[in-house]
């Protein structure tokens, strides 16, 4: 294993759903550079999902990215899904399989949810663990993705960027960068997004999410149902400063446009990406 991340750059890409699947096979074939597939909603299943997969991963690179893992649970893994998860993985071929910084259940109770970890010795410990146990059985390095949170535990004994990147060093796992989440959660809990991305280490970082919330009171929601914020889009332009050109993508999971409309934020993350590193130049 390597410290460097897994693949080249593969540009700039879209979260993969139901409603774009004849538009991207048809009129706006080749619009993006790679899509991104939820594990689960394609992993055991045939029919009409696995016909579609099947079709685009002939015209774009493919990644996997899962809610299931549960990566932070005290619960065993549960190394039937990650068999399965590796069957399929060996014949999609994606270009790389995420998952997420969190827990979704105990006691064999899911709850549907990505939960947050408190950032202690001990649970850094037990994850990097997990997941060094997660790539032995999968055979490949996975990308761990930061989430959003609305509490904190007062357990915790360092920052979250300080986990991170603790957590892919001892793991030699890479990070997903969510630069919304980490909006969100800057604003939830009061630190500086932008000291956040300049200490994470940058030959761990293989991908960026963009993806826009919503406001509850003086929460923000990671809610994913509506354009990127300009708060998110100024901090994706500090992003790029720091990490220089990584495979981004736009994820919407409620009140999904047609693909036109994400064509265009997908445009300006571009735009973004092309400026900064030309004024770097």
């Amino acid at each position: 294993m390597t410290s460097s991340p897994p693949i080249a750059d593969l540009g700039f890409g879209l979260g993969l759903r139901p409603k774009h699947y004849e538009a991207l096979l048809g009129e706006h074939a080749g619009a993006v550079d790679w899509l991104e597939a939820i594990t689960e909603n394609y992993l055991g299943l045939g029919g009409k999902p696995l016909h579609y997969l099947e079709r685009l991963r002939e015209k774009y690179p493919i990644v996997l990215h899962g809610v299931s893992l549960s990566i932070g649970s005290t619960d065993a893994l549960d190394e039937r899904y990650l068999r399965h998860l590796r069957a399929f993985a060996d014949w999609l071929e994606p270009a790389w399989i995420s998952d997420h910084l969190c827990w979704t259940g105990v006691g064999g109770v899911n709850l549907h949810d990505l939960l947050p970890l408190p950032y202690t010795e001990e649970a850094l410990a037990h994850v990097a663990d997990r997941i060094l146990r997660v790539q032995e059985l999968l055979g490949r390095r996975i990308l761990i993705e930061n989430v959003s949170s609305y509490v904190a535990f007062p357990q915790s004994e360092m920052r979250e960027h300080e986990f991170l990147s603790e957590l892919a060093v001892r793991s030699d796992c890479f990070v997903l960068l969510d630069v919304n989440n980490v909006y969100v959660s800057s604003v939830n809990h009061g630190f500086d997004p932008r000291e956040y991305i300049a200490a994470l280490p940058a030959n761990r970082i293989a991908q960026i999410h963009l993806a826009g919330h919503s406001r509850q009171g003086k929460y923000l929601i990671d809610t994913h149902d509506a354009p990127v914020s300009e708060p998110v889009w100024a901090l994706y332009r500090d992003t790029v400063a720091r990490f220089g050109s990584v495979p981004t993508m736009i994820e919407r999971d409620a009140n999904i446009p047609a693909l036109d409309e994400l064509l265009v934020e997908l445009d300006r993350a571009r735009t973004i990406t092309r400026e900064v590193l030309v004024d770097a130049a």
